[in-house]
């Protein structure tokens, strides 16, 4: 930052208008109105302010998920993990960093203390107590930036925004330090054209608002100054990266915190505990607490509540609680403005429910357009009276920016946007008699690629069950959709739940099951983790996807989740991928995983709540397109992943490339890459051992063993080796053909004695051992066959502890017309999957993973039947024993 040294006139003359601004600037800054309009006694911001959890955020990226999604998951983050950062430290390098920071982006949900955050930086340098380098704070909120139509130089839109600066000339402010807040980016209604807009030096020129931003932003404009930009997740990737020199992102309440806003809010500390411990036994309003204006709704309500002597049930879910909040603001604007009420009740009651219904379409129409702010011609074109709305100040907050005396237009906006979705479901539910409005519903979130309706779709089911309805009768009298309803729906989703859909629509299709006061799934997927079995043979697709629930909602992280103890043939199990997101460990190798699955594994890496460190991907055909997916997670600063292994995934020189690409981008963690028995080629090779040898990088090790062309071929091709049938050690029941490829039992043959030969069992082994990864088919004929594995020191002689699976030496899958077993030590382990026709078996060895895998081979592709895991200790030699009346074919 560049240092400046103004004459001593121009100083005092400074200082006289720092002085003045950081004076209006405390008036205006020292009070907070939690959630209302600012009528009333406020409260001073430095009596109930609660430090916020403000970390270092990673990428300026959007987020497509629901913000109430992003906050179950990031309220799962251990702490420990992440660099905090105290407001007022927002413009100090983090992470040893020395480049100065000019450009701060500040994400956060709606209603987390962004703006909270802002007028408390303001008021600790107005009062002189923080910051005191920076010499002027001019704010720049975006709601009211929407109201400037007529062009502008930057010297007169400062002035505009902040009379105090008037004194100076064109030129001289920007002669000392200046700090520009522009609060609010979601609610940006100007393109900010950064790509197309024209450059812009001069700051005493006209120009259009959006030049005017764009190039204050990119530095064409005032480079020395400071910027600070706040903004919701989805809308924070409108700044282009290379403008931002910093990103923090606040996380709002930690526990410990949320506990600590009650205490403060009530003096009672007694009634405190009893809120915070009701609070916190309901996991879906503990998680909504760490926003701090959720905090405010439920302290609102169940403050009256646990006032009343005749207070029924104490709400336990989301659409309880809004509905008590909307009663308790109903009434206590009916009490305070409509003196009538008590002569006139009905009229009263009926002008109640008339506005609610107003706003509520107002936030429905806008909920699908996007719109969370909207202006007096807004509410006129929703026929809303702007003097009536002022009345449910609770619910519909008018913000006029009165200290700069701009504008006439008023700006309105809810509390906060579940309120605004509150209303929306609230006014849905009470125009939209159809039958199958609850199902249309349904259909709609499903559809949504962000997740927007997924709050929304959770009240309007909220809204549609018995105590709901007794609720809204105090609000709005006798409302419709009977019991039947709610058990068609409940049905209907659990249908739902069963079809392939996106982990995050699934997870919130559980969510309206809690609304709707159906745990069932929950239940049945909890009941499996408590029994300890962890064989998923009689799971269905919906308590796949209850137990992906079960797994995530999971306040323990998973230390290992090993996906294939859940494997099914027909995908079940990768219903269960999301679970990648809440563990340390996630193992899910040769899990029959393609392309499309890494967009939910990317999104695991992108998240910055998630633990993950060991991730294993080996043998899966993930092809370069899989890992091209990957590798946008990579890249993202929140991965912090440490080991990644892409062993036998079908990974070409392209691949390498995106991988190089992320790890270039994001050096910090990864510190082990396997690659092996992929085909990198030499150019691939020489791209990753690039970042081995940049001492900017983390990558320790990097294994391109086993590497060559023949590994681009699809699944366990890739290993297939050629065996043959060693005749020294048949069985003289058993003749050998077909270049020693095929075995018969039938009459004995001549051979000569040898002290390998099976001299009682129908057996005979191949010639070569094996190590490493190997793969081979065998087909059998006639009655059955035994297909296995075995160390080279298996008994020969005698009827006992020869046979393949009879002993700890060897391995077996016994083959049936009807159906399979796998032995190992003389165990027998019963397959529920049937041969359907097929007789032919693929094996597997993965020889260092210690695995080997069973497959029923047929048109339709690999079946696995059954995987063991063991340490081996030997080469293994493949084997056979054949049924009478049976042959088996390499």
């Amino acid at each position: 930052m560049a240092e400046f040294y103004p004459d001593a006139c121009a100083q005092t003359l400074a200082h006289l208008m720092s002085s003045t601004m950081k004076y209006n600037l405390k008036q205006n800054c020292e009070c907070v109105f939690e959630g209302k309009a600012k009528e009333g006694q406020p409260t001073l911001l430095k009596e109930i302010y609660t430090e916020l959890y403000i970390t270092e955020g990673g990428a300026g990226g959007g987020n497509d998920e629901h913000e109430v999604r992003q906050i179950e998951m990031a309220s799962k983050k251990r702490q420990t993990e992440d660099t905090t950062v105290k407001c007022n430290d927002i413009f100090k390098p983090l992470c040893g960093r020395k480049t100065p920071i000019r450009t701060v982006l500040t994400k956060g949900v709606a209603g987390i203390g962004k703006t909270v955050s802002v007028q408390k930086f303001i008021l600790d340098w107005a009062e002189g107590k923080a910051n005191q380098d920076i010499h002027f704070i001019v704010a720049l909120p975006f709601r009211d930036l929407n109201l400037i139509k007529d062009e502008y130089s930057l010297t007169e839109l400062l002035h505009h925004f902040a009379p105090d600066l008037k004194s100076f000339e064109s030129n001289e402010l920007f002669r000392y330090k200046v700090l520009f807040i522009f609060d609010g980016l979601d609610e940006c209604r100007l393109p900010l054209d950064f790509q197309n807009n024209e450059s812009w030096f001069d700051v005493t020129k006209k120009t259009s608002l959006d030049v005017l931003l764009t190039n204050l932003i990119k530095g064409n404009l005032l480079r020395s100054a400071l910027l600070w930009i706040t903004s919701r997740p989805a809308a924070a990737n409108q700044i282009p990266p290379n403008c931002v020199h910093q990103v923090t992102e606040i996380r709002g309440f930690s526990d410990a915190q949320k506990e600590e806003y009650f205490r403060k809010r009530f003096s009672d500390q007694r009634l405190a505990s009893r809120i915070f411990t009701h609070v916190k036994s309901s996991r879906s309003l503990f998680i909504m607490c760490h926003i701090p204006v959720f905090c405010w709704i439920s302290a609102t309500v169940l403050d009256c509540l646990f006032s009343e002597s005749d207070r029924g049930e104490i709400p336990r879910t989301l659409t309880e609680m809004y509905t008590h909040f909307l009663i308790f603001q109903t009434r206590f604007n009916s009490e305070k403005y409509m003196k009538e009420y008590k002569t006139k009740p009905n009229k009263c009651f009926e002008s109640g429910k008339e506005l609610l219904l107003k706003l509520g379409e107002l936030a429905f129409h806008n909920l699908e357009k996007g719109n969370l702010i909207f202006y007096e011609q807004d509410l006129t074109e929703n026929n809303i009276d702007v003097t009536e709305a002022s009345v449910y100040s609770g619910v519909c907050t008018e913000v006029f920016k009165e200290e700069y005396r701009l504008y006439r237009d008023k700006v309105y906006c809810f509390v906060h946007l579940s309120i605004q979705e509150y209303l929306a479901a609230l006014y849905v539910f009470l125009s939209d008699s159809s039958a199958d409005l609850l199902e249309t519903a349904v259909d709609q979130a499903l559809e949504s690629k962000n997740g927007h309706l997924d709050l929304y779709l959770r009240f309007l089911l909220g809204l549609s069950t018995d105590c709901s309805k007794t609720l809204l009768k105090r609000l709005l009298g006798q409302t419709g959709t009977s019991s039947h309803n709610i058990k068609k729906i409940t049905k209907y989703i659990k249908e739902q739940i069963r079809e392939d859909l996106s982990p995050e629509r699934t997870i919130n299709l559980f969510h309206c099951l809690n609304e709707l006061g159906d745990n069932s799934l929950v239940e049945e997927g909890q009941r499996y983790l408590n029994s300890g079995s962890l064989s998923a043979e009689d799971l269905s697709p919906a308590q796949y996807s209850a137990l992906a629930f079960v797994l995530l909602m999971s306040d323990e992280e998973l230390d290992v989740f090993d996906l294939k103890k859940f494997y099914r043939p027909y995908k079940e199990h990768c219903r269960l991928l999301p679970v990648v997101r809440n563990s340390k460990t996630a193992l899910l190798n040769s899990c029959d995983l393609r392309d499309k699955h890494c967009e939910v594994l990317a999104s695991a890496l992108r998240s910055n709540s998630s633990p993950l460190r060991e991730l294993d991907l080996s043998d899966n055909d993930l092809q370069d397109s899989g890992v091209k997916l990957l590798s946008a997670g990579l890249r993202d600063l929140h991965c912090k992943l440490e080991i990644l292994r892409l062993s036998g995934c079908r990974v070409t020189e392209e691949g390498c490339s995106s991988l190089a690409s992320a790890l270039r981008s994001n050096p910090s963690h990864l510190r082990e890459l396997d690659l092996s028995y992929n085909h990198p080629g030499d150019s691939g090779v020489k791209l990753l051992s690039a970042i081995l040898e940049d001492p900017s990088c983390n990558l320790e090790k990097l294994n391109v063993d086993h590497c060559g062309e023949c590994m681009t071929r699809p699944g366990l091709q890739k290993y297939s080796c050629q065996l043959t049938l060693d005749h020294n050690t048949a069985n003289r029941d058993l003749s050998l053909s077909g270049g020693n490829r095929k075995v018969t039992r039938g009459e004995e043959q001549p051979y000569p004695d040898h002290p390998e030969r099976f001299d009682d069992w129908y057996q005979v082994l191949c010639r070569e051992s094996l190590t490493g990864r190997c793969y081979w088919e065998a087909e059998w004929d006639g009655n059955g066959a035994c297909i296995g594995v075995t160390y080279k020191g298996i008994r020969r002689k005698g009827e006992s502890d020869c046979g393949l699976g009879d002993n700890d030496k060897s391995w077996s899958l016994d083959c049936y017309l009807v159906r399979y077993s796998v032995w190992h030590n003389n165990k027998q382990t019963v397959i529920p999957i049937k041969p359907s026709g097929s007789h032919r078996v693929g094996v597997y060895l993965d020889w260092g993973a210690g695995a080997l895998s069973f497959y029923r081979v047929s048109s339709d592709g690999l079946t696995l039947l059954y995987r063991f895991t063991c340490s081996f200790t030997e080469p293994l030699y493949p084997g056979f024993y054949v049924k009478i009346n049976s042959s088996v074919s390499l």
